[in-house]
């Protein structure tokens, strides 16, 4: 599947004393990415939510390669890499203003049952879209 573009701007309050982003800003940014992704595939969180079923992330494996500063523009690039049963696997990749990569991630959420609180499988319009060619580009 093809990468969706998010760019961000980074603000100062997602600084830390260095001057550098602070480590668990990334996290922030890839969830905004992830909804602008499914937003832009026509999966507001909103519909799932009243469909019954909850997206809770179950892991995170990150690499910071090099630091973002305020006021850079970030671009991050989210990509679907499986949906398997009731588990969905993101991988996010960051450029900083000069497209060095300067962070990688893999999230993986799980389907749930908002009422059980169970593993659910995936409802059939959000499988049916994310598997969809992804382009565009979305500032957030």
């Amino acid at each position: 599947m093809q990468a969706f573009i998010s760019k961000i701007r980074v603000g100062y309050s997602d600084t830390d004393q260095m001057g550098f982003v602070h480590h668990s800003n990334y996290l922030k940014y890839y969830e905004a990415a992830r909804w602008n992704l499914f937003r832009h595939r026509g999966i507001p969180y909103k519909e799932i939510e009243d469909g019954g079923v909850l997206l809770p992330v179950v892991g995170v494996r990150m690499q910071y390669l090099k630091p973002a500063f305020y006021d850079e523009e970030l671009t991050i690039e989210t990509t679907v890499v499986s949906m398997k049963g009731a588990k969905l696997m993101l991988s996010y990749k960051t450029f900083n203003e000069t497209k060095e990569l300067i962070n990688t991630a893999t999230v993986t959420l799980a389907f749930v049952n908002s009422r059980t609180r169970k593993p659910c499988k995936p409802l059939a319009y959000v499988v049916e879209r994310l598997n969809k060619s992804v382009k565009g580009v979305e500032m957030i």
